[in-house]
């Protein structure tokens, strides 16, 4: 039987979880959460976080939908699974500090992208205005890489994948895997909503291109 909730934490909790479900509901109205897919967290201090809780329908989230996990997974007062997936959020926030929400999701732009892309590892990006909406770009004469990891059930090998991209100074601020969806974040909701819209936005124009080049 797990221990309640601090009630500190129970109060945060609420309100990560209605942040969460209230994005979640817009993202799947989108299309980009089908068949319960794409799992959604926020960081609630510097040892937990909330997240949906596993094979719960994005669209129809409350709070009874979120639950609390500690830094490296495990989850904390419930009973309830969190996402396979769970681990490649808490890396985002060992990794980096100023982000406090993690957003994946799995639309037909980011599937396809993450197909057609794998086998040069990355989507690189040029020229496009909407670049200045990832934080850090302010031109769009700049390059912005979106690596492409292989997909595998095994979260420790993509988890070391990840690392070994930070860990070779490569600017890492989402990635994509192959054949399953995208992974983005942000110091706040809005503004790794902000970089979830551009991205599927800027994906659909590198598609748009390879479709219609000769």
């Amino acid at each position: 039987m797990s221990k309640p909730l601090p009630t500190a934490v129970s109060a945060l909790l609420a309100d990560r979880a209605d942040a969460i479900a209230e994005a979640a509901r817009e993202l799947a109205a989108f299309g980009w959460t089908p068949a319960t897919s794409s799992n959604f967290s926020m960081r609630i201090d510097d040892q937990l976080a909330a997240i949906t809780i596993s094979g719960r329908d994005k669209g129809r989230l409350g709070r009874d939908d979120i639950m609390v996990i500690d830094m490296n997974g495990k989850a904390v007062g419930s009973e309830y699974r969190p996402s396979a997936e769970t681990g490649l959020h808490t890396q985002v926030y060992r990794r980096f500090p100023d982000a406090n929400v993690v957003l994946h999701t799995h639309s037909r732009t980011q599937s396809v992208a993450s197909r057609l892309f794998a086998a040069e590892g990355r989507v690189r990006l040029e020229g496009w205005e909407l670049q200045k909406a990832i934080a850090g770009h302010t031109t769009h004469d700049s390059t912005l890489d979106i690596p492409v990891f292989p997909n595998t059930q095994h979260m420790p090998e993509l988890e070391a994948r990840v690392d070994a991209w930070i860990d070779a100074g490569k600017p890492l601020y989402a990635y994509l895997i192959n054949g399953h969806g995208i992974y983005t974040w942000g110091h706040d909701m809005a503004e790794a909503r902000r970089h979830l819209e551009a991205l599927e936005f800027l994906l659909g124009c590198e598609l748009d291109l390879r479709r219609l080049s000769p």
